[in-house]
């Protein structure tokens, strides 16, 4: 079950999600709540999957209150001004709802957050055999991984660490929850994607090459 929090100062807009979420048996209301601050501390106390935030609220933009949401939470931006939208991309936002919302939008961007969140049910490291050394990673502190002739080098939060296997191999074998291919060089943490610029997958300030072959697959996955 995943939880969720809805922010906005419309009560009208609340209800109205509430009661889309109520159709749905996979997602779970943790709090409703018409100030950003005041839900400070559902997602301190609570492991929150997805939070429903509106953009323009009197006491604090929702784009500012963005910042401050952990970046294992999903974000899917509710408004009812378009000019926001690439300002919520540009934050990571999973998607961006135009209010009205209707249900069969409102749909597709939940389905987003079953594809984007990973499952807890599965091994979360890797061991990553280097040389004579063994090194045992987990999936979230890999950012993407990089075709070197006949090694691959997995780039970490804190290392570089090179291994000797093929790309191919590697992706049959780490779960497509977290990672995706996207060039025949580089496979890419779902999770650590932040923008689509053209034909460059960025990770943050990290730029990636997408290929031809794989561009439509990328917008659909992680976008």
């Amino acid at each position: 079950m995943l939880k969720c929090l809805i922010i906005d100062d419309e009560e009208l807009a609340r209800a109205l999600l509430k009661t889309y979420i109520g159709k749905l048996d996979f997602i779970d209301i943790i709090g409703s709540f018409e100030n950003p601050i005041d839900a400070m501390e559902s997602l301190e106390n609570e492991s929150i999957d997805v939070v429903f935030l509106d953009i323009q609220m009197p006491e604090l933009k929702g784009t500012d209150f963005a910042k401050l949401i952990p970046s294992s939470t999903q974000v899917i931006f509710t408004t009812a001004y378009s000019e926001y939208a690439l300002e919520g991309f540009e934050l990571n936002a999973l998607d961006y709802l135009l209010k009205p919302i209707t249900f069969d939008r409102f749909l597709v961007a939940v389905t987003k957050i079953k594809k984007n969140i990973p499952p807890t049910n599965i091994e979360d490291t890797i061991t990553i055999k280097s040389g004579y050394d063994l090194h045992k990673i987990k999936y979230c502190d890999i950012h993407y991984i990089e075709s070197d002739s006949e090694y691959v080098v997995f780039n970490t939060d804190s290392k570089k660490i090179m291994s000797h296997q093929t790309l191919k191999s590697l992706n049959e074998a780490l779960p497509n929850s977290f990672f995706m291919r996207v060039h025949r060089s580089f496979i890419v943490n779902k999770h650590k994607v932040t923008a689509l610029k053209g034909k460059d997958l960025f990770l943050s300030e990290i730029k990636i090459p997408v290929s031809s072959s794989y561009y439509e697959s990328v917008k659909e996955q992680l976008f």
